[in-house]
Order: structure tokens, then C-alpha cells, then sequence
């Protein structure tokens, strides 16, 4: 079962060139990494890396959800929500989504990934042409609550595929930059 996601939370999301600039460098560099976050991840963690699924299954996107897609308010849509996990803990919340429509022309069978990355899957198609990367201080009210607080960096894409658009979010949580910190020491 999904955690509830308010439908009243908003959430500003801001190209680079958007951003103000005084956000730190190492923040920027994972927040625009335009390589895989699960090989990225899975080199943080020295291969102690799994993804858990949290949700799977359709329910009525969220209206910015919608928008980047292209879709009407409330259209329903696959969602998988999922932690990437380094060394057990949560190091980042992930929300993928697709409208129904788009699932069923793009042959694309999300349910069967269990706990497989969904982006290297993306990474893997070179099909798939990834859009420009947004970014933005997530809402707490959509993440699960075990992780829930506030002022948290989280980032979107939307990846295509002759007419198949997925909508990818990342959210960076505190264990994952404790990790990042202490890499670079």
C-alpha cells in the first residue's frame, strides 16, 4: 500500500540554469549526474546495494506528475515506489510513473521488476532518451514516513520510448550523503 501523497503539496521543480547558486558542489554533482544512480549507488556501497519495492500498482498520478507527462488531471497511471538501499539503509526514495496508455503502446511490463532496478533497465535501452533533469526540495508529505522530513533534494526525468514516457523521481536521503561525505574524505 502507497503512503499517502497529498495532493496539496507542490513542489517547485527547477532546471540548473533555475537554481539559485548557493547550493554546494558535491549536492549538484548527484542532484545533475547524468549516469545511472544505481551504478553510482552500487559503487558507493562497494556492491552492498539492493532496491526494496515499497508500491506497485495503478492509482491516480499526482497533477504535477500529470503535467510533466502531458496528461490530464488525475489520470490514473502505474506507480513503483522503492528505497535504493547502500549497506541496508535507505539512501534514496524512488517514484517512477506512466500513464496506463503509455504502458500499453510501449510494450513495457513494469510489474515483473520486482526488486530489479528500474534505472538500469533505462540505462540499459539506449532507446530510451532521457529529458533535462529538474530538481527540488521535496515535499515531506510525499515520502513514506519512515523518511519523512523536511528540506530533502529530490530530482525528476522523464525518459521516452517511441511514445512510452516514464517519469522518474529520485530523492536523496540523509544516510546516502553521510555515505557521499564520507567517500570523499
Amino acid at each position: 500500500m502507497p503512503h499517502e501523497t497529498p495532493q496539496a503539496a507542490a513542489a517547485a521543480w527547477l532546471t540548473h540554469s533555475r537554481l539559485p547558486g548557493d547550493i554546494a558542489q558535491p549536492t549538484l554533482d548527484w542532484l545533475f549526474d547524468q549516469g545511472s544512480l544505481t551504478r553510482r549507488l552500487t559503487r558507493l556501497s562497494d556492491d552492498h546495494f539492493c532496491v526494496t519495492p515499497l508500491f506497485e500498482g495503478w492509482q491516480p498520478l499526482r497533477d504535477d506528475e500529470c503535467a510533466a507527462l502531458g496528461l490530464a488531471s488525475g489520470e490514473q497511471g502505474w506507480v513503483r515506489e522503492v528505497f535504493l538501499r547502500g549497506h541496508g539503509q535507505p539512501w534514496v526514495f524512488a517514484r517512477s510513473v506512466a500513464s496506463r496508455k503509455a504502458l500499453e503502446r510501449g510494450g513495457l511490463d513494469l510489474e515483473t521488476l520486482g526488486s530489479r532496478s528500474l534505472g538500469e533497465l533505462l540505462f540499459c535501452d539506449q532507446a530510451f532518451i532521457r529529458q533535462p533533469i529538474e530538481v527540488c526540495t521535496y515535499p515531506q508529505a510525499w515520502l513514506p514516513a519512515e523518511v519523512a522530513c523536511a528540506g530533502l533534494w529530490g530530482r525528476r526525468s522523464r525518459f521516452e520510448r517511441d511514445g512510452l514516457d516514464l517519469l522518474v523521481a529520485e530523492v536523496f536521503l540523509p544516510a546516502m550523503w553521510q555515505a557521499a561525505q564520507e567517500e570523499t574524505r
